[in-house]
């Protein structure tokens, strides 16, 4: 059920606003490795191994966790001997057309192919290890597409339906899933409903089918079914549907409605999140949709306290290594903007720029943030920095914000000539951005 910008609800939408990066590399036992899924597709038939597509994007925090913490180590080469694993960039044009093909709303998500492209399963979002490798095994030794599943659930136990319905969701079909549980025996219906993942599962797809239909008060109702129930560190996601839903009711009926949302709230925080080893991936969305929740009941002081108790936490696990785990390197930039604690925030962009000196992200995003404060002559030389690593439609966005920051400077022809040197070269491949740009100039 994610969305976008306050964490990676739903990823593909992001990866359409934000357009970084695109490009599609592959990691492979084999050193000829293929460079696209289609060639990693051609790949399978020769090798008969399966194609494990880890679709991703340089912006993707949920990414970055997965690079540091779970695609690594043993268990990761004995995933790569197994299968051709390729590195799908989600903001690439062959990386957009599979996750549109195969319905992949979620950074990051994992997605197993056979030979001719037809998905054996799927693994959507951030996992910790103990729970990715059982998964992504299981579907490598037996190929659990969902017809198989269906043909299974029909013959098999309720835990079989609750898998169906499982794979649904992270499909994020809601209609689908419902249509086909609705299709079953009555009485295995009934039996079914007595298994709590069946329950959890069914109020989930309702929850979905709500958000696709853009039904707020419908959204309204079956989040609140959800959260009623046991469903661990899907919380936060669940949690910021309903603030979204209720945005448009009126202050004192909304605070009453998530008032009871607060305490089951920060009961996980504290127990599951802001603790030596959490025991959910993604810590930022607890902290952020806390914050949010703390604040949308009037109470400024809890979202402070919690955004400061985050920010020391990162620290003290980070160390002065901000190289060594880049998802709570970013966690903290993140922390310092929704705390806006501005001058720390300067500092620490520059230090995250020095850490990863090859990436074009942080300088992109530090020049943006000068442009955006009224600092374009201080921005240009980190733009330039970006520029320099920057391809695709991330060449288009470090263009707009050098054209910007030139145009404040009355450097119109430079803005210009800069423009047209980058949609020249990249301009047909991706025209809303190009069309941005554009219109940058016309300003």
């Amino acid at each position: 059920m994610p969305q976008t910008h306050r964490r990676m609800k739903n990823p593909l939408l992001a990866s359409l606003l934000l357009a970084m990066l695109p490009s599609v590399s592959v990691h492979a036992a084999d050193a000829k490795a293929p460079l696209t899924i289609d060639e990693a597709l051609k790949a399978s038939a020769e090798q008969h191994r399966p194609v494990l597509v880890d679709f991703q994007a340089v912006w993707c925090y949920s990414c970055y966790y997965m690079a540091s913490h779970v695609l690594n180590g043993p268990e990761w080469g004995a995933v790569q001997r197994k299968a051709i694993v390729v590195e799908a960039d989600a903001d690439s044009p062959d990386g957009q057309t599979w996750m549109k093909k195969l319905n992949a709303s979620f950074l990051p998500s994992y997605v197993v192919l056979d030979e001719h492209g037809n998905e054996l399963g799927r693994i959507s979002a951030e996992q910790p290890r103990e729970k990715f490798y059982p998964k992504v095994n299981a579907i490598l030794a037996t190929g659990n597409t969902l017809d198989g599943l269906k043909q299974k659930a029909l013959k098999g136990s309720d835990d079989d339906i609750a898998s169906v319905l499982d794979a649904y969701q992270a499909r994020s079909e809601g209609n689908e899933g419902l249509d086909w549980f609705a299709a079953l025996p009555t009485a295995r219906q009934q039996n079914a409903r007595k298994n709590s993942r069946t329950v959890v599962a069914l109020d989930q797809l309702t929850l979905i089918k709500a958000l696709a239909a853009k039904d707020n008060a419908a959204v309204v109702a079956s989040a609140q079914k959800v959260l009623a129930q046991d469903i661990g560190c899907q919380r936060p996601y669940v949690l910021d549907n309903l603030l979204d839903a209720t945005d448009k009711l009126p202050a004192t009926e909304r605070k009453a409605l998530l008032a009871t949302q607060r305490k089951p709230l920060d009961t996980y925080v504290s127990t599951q999140v802001l603790v030596a080893k959490p025991a959910c991936a993604d810590q930022r969305s607890a902290v952020l949709t806390s914050a949010e929740l703390d604040e949308t009941l009037g109470d400024q002081a809890a979202a402070t306290a919690l955004l400061d108790r985050a920010i020391t936490q990162t620290r003290q696990r980070l160390g002065s290594n901000l190289a060594s785990d880049r998802n709570l390197a970013d966690n903290l930039r993140i922390y310092l903007i929704r705390a806006k604690r501005t001058a720390e925030l300067d500092d620490y962009q520059r230090k995250l720029i020095a850490a990863y000196p090859d990436d074009y992200v942080y300088a992109y995003r530090y020049g943006r943030s000068l442009v955006d404060t009224g600092k374009p002559a201080d921005a240009l030389p980190y733009l330039a920095q970006a520029a320099d690593k920057a391809y695709g439609a991330n060449r288009l966005a470090v263009a707009l914000q050098r054209v910007k920051a030139l145009k404040a400077l009355h450097r119109d022809d430079e803005a210009r000539k800069l423009a047209d040197g980058v949609l020249e070269t990249n301009g047909p491949w991706f025209p809303k951005q190009a069309e941005a740009l554009k219109a940058a100039l016309k300003a």
